[in-house]
């Protein structure tokens, strides 16, 4: 007599379909930890992304105030900006007019009520400067206006020669 194998025989597709599912399982976890991760990196590019777009902005000028005098043409002939917080006033010549020889232009904040205060004397033939101002130089000014002088500019007492070369409304930006 033989000996036989007392053991019963096991179905042989159970034993496949447990690898196939711990297979699976394994997959899901791997393909999850990849998912987690790159979204923890997008996460981290995005941050990374909104500082460096908030740094440009604080380094970005911001004006606070704008004005276009036009000449008596109705021509841009000058434009004043001055930026949020700035002690100076950026001007630059639109047009081609330059004073003469023993002139000079001078540049007037003239308030809705009260007297023209002068705001400074410009270089001759300069096509941009900054004029020193304080920050809040044009607060309450409503336009502004470009006399011409004699040589170095008047006083304040003496006042602008009148008519106005140029004028503009101050427009104050919202930031």
């Amino acid at each position: 007599m033989q000996a036989t194998d007392s053991t019963p025989p096991q179905p042989s597709g159970s034993r496949g379909h447990k690898g196939y599912w711990r297979a699976a399982t394994y997959f899901c976890l791997l393909l999850l930890a990849v998912g987690a991760t790159a979204g923890v990196s997008m996460y981290e590019q995005f941050v990374a992304q909104i500082h460096d777009l908030q740094q440009k902005v604080q380094q970005t000028a911001q004006l606070q105030y704008v004005a276009v005098l036009m000449d008596d043409k109705g021509e841009p002939a000058m434009l004043v900006t001055q930026e949020f917080g700035q002690p100076y006033l950026q001007l630059q010549r639109l047009n081609s007019v330059v004073e003469g020889q023993e002139d000079s232009m001078q540049l007037w904040a003239l308030p809705a009520s009260g007297t023209a205060q002068s705001l400074g004397v410009l270089p001759p033939k300069l096509k941009t400067l900054r004029l020193p101002a304080t920050a809040s130089a044009l607060d309450a000014v409503s336009k502004l206006g470009m006399s011409v002088e004699a040589r170095g500019g008047v006083t304040q007492a003496q006042g602008p020669r009148l008519p106005y070369l140029l004028t503009g409304s101050v427009i104050r930006k919202a930031l």
